[in-house]
């Protein structure tokens, strides 16, 4: 079974930064791609960032050039540095793993429980 464990969330003003982590249990972290997806109150649940195992990475366009995912083979851990952060940007911030590489929830199997970002104005 494959746990995963977020941390790094909280309050931030805006134009701040925060970086979020994803620790992963089990020995095929090398083999999972590896995703962030944020929901916002009264929102669906959406794509954020995804690195495959290889290390490719794709970005929601409404990061893009903000976020950045990264991962760490020797800890089991994924990263997403957060920077110029925006109200909007307000969600919780889920991490999940899976086989399928991309921005479609159905591909990852595994979910972490969620940490909390709040970007204040």
């Amino acid at each position: 079974q494959v746990q995963l464990v977020e941390s790094g969330g909280g309050l931030v003003q805006a134009g701040g930064s925060l970086r979020l982590s994803c620790a992963v249990s089990g020995r095929t972290f090398s083999r999972y791609a590896m995703g962030w997806f944020r929901q916002a109150p009264g929102k669906e649940r959406e794509f954020v960032a995804a690195i495959s195992g290889s290390g490719t990475t794709t970005y929601a366009d409404s990061v893009k050039g903000r976020f950045t995912i990264s991962r760490d083979y020797a800890k089991n851990t994924v990263f997403l540095q957060m920077n110029s952060l925006k109200p909007e940007d307000t969600a919780v911030y889920y991490c999940a793993a899976g086989g399928v590489f991309g921005r479609v929830e159905n591909g990852y199997d595994y979910w972490g429980q969620g940490t909390q970002v709040t970007v204040s104005a």
